[in-house]
């Protein structure tokens, strides 16, 4: 049987997987890439590579653990070896911007949205998307993280200037079409090989930090205080 190798910067999202795989007696190896090294020279071991590098890394302390992720990816790549979420992955886990790209280019709407670096551009951005209220996120984050709602020009430059302003770790911020939720709820759809596998439902009225993997701890009655598990 393969060895599985996982690779990840977080641990604590991890543990499931490994418990599992070990219950199933699946070999496997733990690559935790919050810092390491990639050399050239060396040939890659065969195996299943299985990438869950989080874009929320450096809110962990990882800042570049996406950026050596990629590296080890296409390294991996290059030596034949079989890669779930491959570079392709990590490209668009790690900006909001060609999400959206990816999303448009099949034929799916997204909010209007505009990237700026800089808080004049920011500025500028708002007044050219001229909607009320608006969205202003990072780029590049997790969980949720960034995310404020801004109902004025005034509220966005005291915000800019404030000491709760923190830039997105790749410079971006988006400014975003606010598209209020009819049900005051968010639905977090997963696909497995491109196929429909399960949606979260998460209550979204306290908190755009909305994280299944934080929030959601799914018991046998799949039932939870703040996600709800449905096939539907």
């Amino acid at each position: 049987m393969n060895k599985v190798y996982i690779i990840h910067e977080n641990m604590e999202w991890t543990k499931h997987l490994i418990d599992r795989l070990e219950i199933l007696e699946v070999p496997y190896e733990e690559w935790d890439l919050s810092e390491g090294l990639i050399n050239l020279s060396e040939t890659p071991p065969p195996g299943i590579y299985y990438n869950r590098m989080s874009a929320s890394s450096h809110t962990r302390g990882h800042r570049f653990a996406p950026e050596l992720t990629d590296h080890i990816l296409n390294w991996l790549e290059l030596h034949g070896r079989i890669v779930i979420n491959g570079p392709e992955a990590i490209e668009l886990e790690v900006s909001k911007l060609k999400q959206y790209f990816a999303l448009n280019k099949v034929g799916i709407l997204t909010p209007k949205t505009i990237g700026a670096v800089g808080i004049q551009n920011i500025i500028q951005a708002a007044k050219t998307l001229n909607e009320w209220p608006f969205i202003i996120k990072h780029n590049r984050a997790g969980k949720g993280l960034g995310v404020h709602l801004i109902y004025s020009l005034e509220e966005l430059t005291e915000y800019l200037n404030g000491v709760e302003f923190e830039d997105s770790i790749d410079g971006i911020s988006l400014v975003q079409q606010y598209i209020e939720s009819a049900s005051g709820k968010i639905v977090r759809a997963e696909f497995i090989g491109g196929e429909f596998f399960y949606s979260v439902e998460i209550e979204s009225n306290d908190s755009f930090e909305l994280c299944p993997a934080d929030n959601c701890q799914i018991p046998n009655s799949l039932e939870t205080n703040r996600g709800k598990l449905s096939n539907q």
